[in-house]
């Protein structure tokens, strides 16, 4: 079965943003587009004069403007009466990738991620693309080979899932893979020598690089053609990821699906990404 592109609409720039960048990405892999509008209630506006509703003129409007522009692109529109999140993660499920739209503050401050948004990462089984406004892709499946697809790797955890995402979003774009492993060093202090055992230090974090290195070589034998750059730094993630999202096409993370004992949840590191990361961001769900 075909799985679409889906794009969760609402009606604002951000979502209309989301709608033409999930479109461009429907073009370069040959996929369906799926435009859907959900909402709790609403009272209704159909007139006499056979008025459409609101997520109705919102979906047709948007589906005009993508097909103006992606006309090889078959879109379709769904209006779902429905509790957003609920509707939104049982339309991913259905779906190859889920595109959202998020606000944008403007330069580098990334995203103000919406109470909608947020639950449908935390929640969704299959990933999630969150695309700010004001940012669309050239159309008509362009692609600029100049901003690679960042992925932030852990492996203290199976991540398995977000490299696979990662490395396709790449092939697919026809751009470069940043592989990044951002560790914390031990605190290794030679008590004899009086400062820290820099020797024990260098083979900490060789051992990361070694281990960056297995994780990658199956993938790197997949698609010999791939420029896969791998990167291992010390420090908070947050701060290297987000620094590296400034040029880049896409930023990939992953979200544990393990509920935690409050329910689901995202995580700190995503959930400080989705906030100031200034790129789409891809979030992988992965055991």
């Amino acid at each position: 079965m075909v799985r679409p592109i889906t794009v969760g609409m609402n009606g604002s720039a951000a979502s209309l943003a989301a709608a033409h960048w999930a479109a461009d990405e429907a073009y370069l892999r040959d996929l369906p587009l799926r435009l859907v509008y959900a909402w709790e209630w609403l009272p209704s506006q159909q007139g006499a004069g056979g008025q459409q509703t609101w997520p109705d003129r919102i979906l047709n409007e948007a589906a005009t403007r993508i097909q103006s522009r992606h006309p090889g692109v078959p879109v379709a529109v769904d209006g779902i009466e429905n509790l957003p999140v609920k509707a939104l993660v049982a339309a991913a499920l259905e779906s190859e990738l889920l595109v959202l739209g998020s606000r944008g503050l403007g330069g580098v401050h990334g995203f103000l991620t919406g109470s909608v948004a947020q639950g449908v990462v935390a929640r969704a089984e299959r990933p999630v693309v969150l695309v700010r406004a004001g940012v669309e892709p050239p159309g008509g499946g362009a692609r600029d080979d100049r901003r690679a697809v960042v992925a932030g790797i852990d492996l203290d955890h199976l991540c398995e899932p977000v490299v696979a995402f990662a490395v396709d979003a790449a092939a697919v774009h026809a751009t470069a893979l940043r592989a990044i492993r951002v560790w914390h060093a031990p605190a290794l202090y030679d008590y004899a020598a009086g400062g820290v055992d820099a020797e024990a230090a260098d083979t900490a974090e060789q051992q990361e690089r070694q281990e960056l290195s297995a994780v990658l070589r199956p993938w790197r034998e997949k698609f010999p053609r791939l420029t896969v750059r791998e990167e291992v730094v010390a420090g908070t993630p947050v701060e290297h990821l987000v620094a590296a999202a400034r040029d880049a096409a896409l930023l990939v993370v992953g979200r544990r699906t393990q509920r935690a004992p409050m329910g689901t949840r995202l995580g700190a590191v995503g959930h400080a990404v989705l906030h100031h990361a200034p790129c789409p961001i891809a979030v992988v769900p992965h055991e």
